[in-house]
């Protein structure tokens, strides 16, 4: 019971810093917009920045991939090759969000753990011969016909649902290192260790900060979560040290212009794609460095592409976008948590990490600011499993809001 108090003394706090969201504010700004904020269904910058990202990225992806389309023969070469794949898999991804976002939130933390064991299983599957599919010496796609699914994306869903239950049924047990913390761990390493061998340590770094996030958010013991920081810090630092590739990777990024032609070559790229763009770019569809220069231009490094076609200007209104998606999941999730809606609270803020985490990995890496990962920006690179966890992931945002909304209005 102390750590549900202590809980409680957490939210009253959270109450105070947030006090915009509280109903009284919320109906007065309402008053003062004309219609009130609970006529609205949906959150609109969280749409219309979500929207933005989505349709920015599938203009980027056609831009970025129309030379590695012609010159392969995967595509036929064929220019439009990545666009059509990619405008498939957003409308995949638009339809997987309209459905989640019809299923009301209870349904997910009653699917959770089940949804949980899939990914599991998914990400034993993609380890086995014949099932995973390998592609430049990784294992981490399963053949469907036509498409690959990639199951670590669906997992980062399945994950931020998943500690969001556990940590709802262990509130009381939140100061406890044995009864909190050591179940969720295991959990984390079992997954991790699956990840790595595929390998895809990005993914690993992704879902560790989703888990834990949403762990200490829901009131983890602050000593427990600052020597989990200490402890993950130093595995990341052994497994990259032990493993000669990423060493590699650590090597290049403190001096990519020692190795440029080899080991260095994508992020020595990355970077002359930013000098070239300056303040607005060299135009749209003008880039050079898309030109088989820098490689994995539609995937990984979509935001150099950016750079070096819109310029400052056009990197800055994606940073911008980013900045205002999370910043909504995490009022939403603040919201729900005034609410007592503890697991939506969670889930909306779990998702904002994800979201935040991930894009903020991806962009420094382009940028030279961290070392080369394996990571897509979420939204806008191309890759189908991608684009449609991230959609399912805003469908339950926008339902966790759109739930808020009829709790406030039934209050009001």
């Amino acid at each position: 019971m102390k750590a549900l108090s202590l809980f409680n003394q957490f939210n009253d706090w959270r109450r105070n810093v947030g006090a915009f969201d509280n109903r009284a504010t919320y109906r007065a700004v309402g008053r003062l917009g004309g219609a009130s904020h609970q006529e609205r269904e949906l959150d609109a910058l969280l749409f219309w920045s979500a929207s933005a990202l989505l349709l920015f990225g599938l203009v980027m992806v056609y831009s970025s991939s129309i030379a590695f389309a012609e010159g392969s023969r995967l595509s036929g070469h064929q220019s439009h090759f990545f666009l059509l794949r990619h405008a498939v898999f957003l409308t995949i991804g638009v339809v997987a969000g309209t459905a989640a976002f019809q299923m009301p939130v209870r349904i997910w933390q009653q699917m959770a753990p089940t949804l949980f064991f899939i990914g599991i299983v998914l990400l034993v599957l993609v380890l086995i011969p014949g099932i995973g599919k390998e592609v430049n010496g990784a294992r981490r796609w399963i053949g469907l016909g036509p498409i690959n699914m990639q199951p670590s994306e669906l997992m980062k869903v399945f994950v931020a649902l998943y500690a969001a239950d556990y940590t709802v049924r262990k509130l009381p047990d939140m100061s406890s290192f044995k009864r909190a913390f050591l179940p969720m761990a295991g959990v984390v390493l079992l997954v991790g260790a699956l990840l790595l061998r595929e390998p895809d340590f990005g993914a690993f770094v992704v879902i560790t900060c989703i888990a834990f996030g949403i762990l200490f958010l829901g009131g983890l013991n602050a000593r427990i979560f600052a020597l989990l920081l200490v402890v993950a810090l130093l595995g990341f630092a052994v497994l990259a040290i032990t493993s000669p590739y990423r060493l590699e990777r650590l090597v290049n990024f403190v001096d990519p212009w020692k190795n440029e032609l080899t080991s260095g070559y994508q992020l020595t790229h990355a970077l002359i794609a930013f000098g070239r763009g300056e303040w607005f770019g060299v135009g749209l569809g003008a880039s050079v460095e898309k030109l088989f220069y820098l490689p994995e231009a539609h995937t990984d490094f979509i935001l150099a592409v950016v750079a070096e076609e819109l310029g400052f200007a056009g990197v800055m209104t994606v940073v911008v976008l980013f900045a205002v998606l999370v910043q909504r999941a995490f009022a939403i999730g603040r919201q729900a948590l005034q609410l007592d809606r503890f697991f939506a609270g969670l889930v909306a803020q779990g998702i904002g990490l994800w979201i935040g985490v991930q894009s903020f990995i991806n962009m420094g890496v382009n940028m030279g600011l961290l070392p080369t990962k394996g990571l897509t920006l979420p939204l806008m690179s191309f890759g189908g499993s991608g684009i449609v966890a991230n959609c399912i992931a805003l469908g339950i945002l926008l339902r966790i809001d759109w739930e808020n909304r009829q709790v406030m209005r039934g209050a009001a």
